[in-house]
């Protein structure tokens, strides 16, 4: 466990944001606008990452972070911790990398002596209504900043309001915006918030917090057999929340070591996919029964994953997994169709425009590859920073890249058909 708890726990994260003020290409929360890390109705990119299709626009170094990178309109938002004792957002202008506000608070703690060696910085990606932005803090906080400005209107303290336990690995979900609600795994529960006030309506799916509980995950809205309802992974189940009231219809334990159920569920066609680390990859189906939502496996495979969360094209789970090799699955059988030999870095985020792949590893390498049923089908790779455990961000032709200790954008360059 020394050397990987942390390690997961630091990834954080199917519905849209609130799209009243947001565009199809922002990149307003975690995996983006759907929480399902695809690109819609967005131009085919370039086969190629080289510096001609792809270029550097630029680069800034920043303190520490694990939250992912956050865009609306010409704004890109990220976080860091600084000197170990401040927790920090910055706006910075899109096109040119100037900082445009900045605001801080007191914000830090360490984490338990053997997940030392993965940090005690920030960790949750932060999610914006196109108003105002989210930022979870790592004591189980949240502030709501006015994105124009970067003035703070509200922080509320967790720990503090429902009188549970400090996460012992820091907060880790991020949050999920529904209309004028905020959802997010905090205090010790799965709570609804009024996203204005900083105000809690309710607190549901109560678990230990401290080291036992505190979710690692993310959740997702999606609607099952008709219903609308919060898929919410806690470190020991998967519960299917009614998002109507709160009351909780499903709860499906999730085996995984030491409670280490870390990737966002994934819906697709009414299958919900998720994978834990010393457990298995399982696959359910919904049903319907007296108004609650009820869940049948329909397979589960030895496949074990880790942090990084899965896309799933024409039917077609692109995993990548705790033994780092990259797998594809059929999302409804089960079937294992490809099991690439080679090893890779410790993290992937993946992000898919139709048929087309992105996914940047953790040892700073960005691949391009074709989704494809019968082989790891790669187009081109390129080094882009060093570690980069954030989640990538695409905002139309802009890739934002937030490395450990930097932030950086790169832009596809306009090519021709008979040149991609």
């Amino acid at each position: 466990m020394k050397n990987i708890v942390l390690s997961l726990i630091v990834i954080a994260g199917a519905v849209v944001a609130d799209a009243g003020t947001l565009s199809t290409s922002d990149w307003p929360q975690w995996r983006g606008p759907h929480r399902d890390a695809k690109i819609h109705d967005a131009d085919p990119w370039p086969l190629s990452l080289k510096p001609s299709h792809l270029s550097q626009v630029w680069r800034v170094d920043l303190d520490k972070s694990y939250s992912g990178p956050v865009v609306v309109g010409s704004r890109i938002f990220t976080t860091e911790t600084v000197d170990k004792t401040i927790e920090r957002v910055t706006a910075f202008d899109l096109s040119t990398g100037k900082k445009v506000w900045q605001n801080e608070w007191a914000g830090a703690m360490k984490v338990p002596f053997f997940a030392a060696k993965n940090g005690s910085w920030i960790r949750a990606t932060p999610a914006s209504d196109g108003t105002l932005l989210f930022v979870p803090g790592i004591r189980d906080t949240l502030t709501a900043i006015d994105i124009e400005s970067g003035t703070k209107i509200w922080q509320l303290d967790f720990t503090k309001e429902m009188k549970s336990p400090l996460p012992s690995f820091g907060t880790v979900c991020s949050p999920l915006i529904d209309g004028n609600f905020l959802y997010i795994q905090a205090g010790a529960g799965f709570c609804k918030l009024d996203k204005t006030r900083g105000k809690i309506i309710w607190r549901t799916a109560a678990d230990k917090g401290g080291m036992y509980g505190s979710a690692f995950s993310s959740p997702i809205k999606a609607n099952l057999a008709g219903k609308d309802v919060f898929i919410v992974q806690s470190r020991e189940a998967m519960q299917i929340i009614d998002a109507s009231n709160g009351n909780v219809d499903w709860v499906q334990p999730i085996k995984a070591f030491r409670g280490m159920n870390i990737l966002t569920p994934t819906v697709h066609d009414g299958h919900i996919f998720t994978s834990s680390y010393g457990g298995r990859s399982h696959v359910f189906e919904a049903h319907l029964n007296n108004g609650r939502i009820g869940l049948v496996e329909k397979w589960n495979a030895k496949h074990q994953g880790y942090m990084s969360s899965p896309v799933v094209v024409n039917g077609v789970i692109y995993h990548h997994l705790r033994n780092q090799r990259l797998i594809a699955l059929d999302l409804k059988t089960g079937e294992e169709l490809w099991n690439e030999s080679a090893r890779f870095g410790k993290y992937w985020s993946m992000v898919a425009n139709g048929d087309q792949i992105l996914a940047l590893d953790q040892k700073g390498i960005l691949r391009l590859f074709n989704a494809n049923r019968e082989r790891f089908d790669l187009v081109d790779s390129r080094v882009v920073g060093d570690d980069t455990w954030a989640h990538l961000a695409v905002a139309g032709k802009n890739l934002v890249i937030r490395e450990l200790n930097a932030l950086a954008v790169y832009q596809w360059k306009p090519v021709s058909l008979s040149s991609r």
